[in-house]
């Protein structure tokens, strides 16, 4: 009986629509399609032990649980991010008593952001999973190969869930109006901006629907007047995150590939997510050096430009200084031959240990030193025709046939021109 303090909570929408049966489940036909993974492992009635991987708001809980009960096993859910070593212990001997008690049917335990438990939490997961105690299902918005113990990561197979897209968000959307009993008054384009706005995320859709469930204006809402009413879900991308790493690879690859199209689309989608500007003009001037190098020695100059127009000017009009940058070196000729020859000196360097350098090169202040022969036959480069004397100035041991050829120029942009100088001084050097 209910008492007279107790009253019925209302359910959220994204729970009281929550699919209990696999052909309810909307989007990711790439692990349910009954030639793909989970959908042959209904087909055989046995479950492995796997990782759901993918963005908020995908299906990875209600796939978890319809997966337990359509194989007739017990499920128990714990969030990685409000228990600890007590919760997964009692989670655990649960388990065992389950099994104990003769259910030929296991437990599921699932474990929501699986990613946020430490080494200990994991490894003390480990031979439950292993003696089959429990079937894991582990969901994280972060890549298993990071994050979770080898041990473990090895005994799940990952299922790779994917952003819902805008069909499958509008079908969610017919869904939860069919649930609440009328249509949102929304004008035909802001309907098409709800769905943008949820950006793939299906819990976010439902939460915004719920907002808006109530309204009852004179005319149809428009797109212009949806954004004065719910927010637009936050653009994935947060520091230390897959997505922001992934953001950062595609923006780099991007200008590496001369795709200026795709370095500003990049350059967007970082700024979205909240990429702190200053951390992507530092980005650049790395890429003028790395991409371009002295195939356009201009590349570095204007990164620096650009980074002290963005610090003079600030945001929002310093901006556009990032496009210029980014335009620039997209559109540059790139060469990294610079780049190489810097490591491949570093490694020299390293191989050859403290060796010292040639006597004629290090400058003899004492008569003790000049009497050791220091500094004797250097020639002055500019009393020479063309400034160029032909000296040697690798150490001993790093001349004649073992002379390193570190810096080879590409035969692009300004390098060319660098070639010719390199071959000419050669040339005489060798003579």
């Amino acid at each position: 009986m209910t008492s007279l303090f107790e009253t019925a909570a209302p359910r959220p929408l994204a729970e009281a629509l929550r699919p209990g049966r696999m052909e309810d489940v909307i989007g990711q036909k790439h692990l349910l399609a009954p030639d793909r993974p989970i959908g042959r492992m209904l087909a055989s009635g046995r479950l492995s032990s796997m990782i759901f991987w993918g963005p908020p708001g995908t299906g990875k809980t209600t796939l978890a649980r319809i997966l337990a009960s359509s194989s007739g096993m017990a499920f128990e859910q714990i969030s990685a991010v409000m228990s600890g070593m007590p919760d997964l212990k009692k989670a655990l001997a649960k388990a065992q008593a389950h099994r104990q008690q003769g259910h030929e049917k296991g437990m599921v335990l699932f474990v929501d952001e699986i990613h946020r438990w430490n080494k200990a939490q994991q490894d003390a997961l480990l031979p439950f999973v292993e003696d089959g105690t429990v079937v894991l299902i582990g969901a994280t918005t972060e890549n298993p190969s990071f994050e979770l113990n080898r041990a473990l990561a090895s005994r799940a197979q990952v299922m790779v869930l994917q952003r819902l897209e805008m069909e499958d968000l509008s079908t969610l959307l017919t869904r939860a109006e069919a649930h609440l009993g009328r249509e949102l008054p929304l004008a035909p384009e802001a309907r098409d901006e709800l769905l943008r706005m949820a950006d793939g995320d299906g819990r976010y859709l439902l939460v915004m629907v719920e907002a808006l469930a109530d309204l009852a204006p004179d005319s149809p809402v428009t797109a212009e007047q949806l954004h004065t009413l719910v927010q637009r879900k936050a653009h994935a991308g947060d520091k230390g995150s897959d997505i922001h790493h992934a953001l950062l690879s595609a923006f780099q690859k991007s200008i590496r590939g001369s795709d200026v199209q795709a370095a500003l689309y990049w350059l967007a989608r970082l700024l979205k997510s909240g990429e702190p500007p200053r951390a992507i003009l530092r980005r650049l001037m790395v890429m003028a050096t790395e991409e371009v190098g002295l195939a356009d020695p201009r590349a570095i100059e204007q990164a620096a430009a650009c980074a002290a127009a963005f610090e003079r000017v600030g945001e929002p009009e310093g901006l556009p200084a990032l496009a210029q940058c980014v335009g620039y070196l997209a559109t540059a000729i790139k060469s990294n031959a610079i780049y190489k020859a810097f490591y491949a000196a570093m490694d020299l360097a390293e191989t050859h240990g403290s060796i010292l350098p040639p006597k004629h090169l290090i400058n003899a202040p004492t008569a003790l030193m000049k009497a050791q022969g220091f500094k004797d036959g250097y020639r002055y480069d500019h009393d020479f025709p063309h400034a160029f004397s032909g000296q040697q100035f690798f150490p001993d041991a790093l001349t004649g046939p073992n002379r390193p050829d570190l810096y080879r120029p590409n035969e692009r942009g300004y390098e060319r021109d660098i070639i010719k100088r390199l071959s000419w001084w050669d040339q005489r050097r060798q003579s």
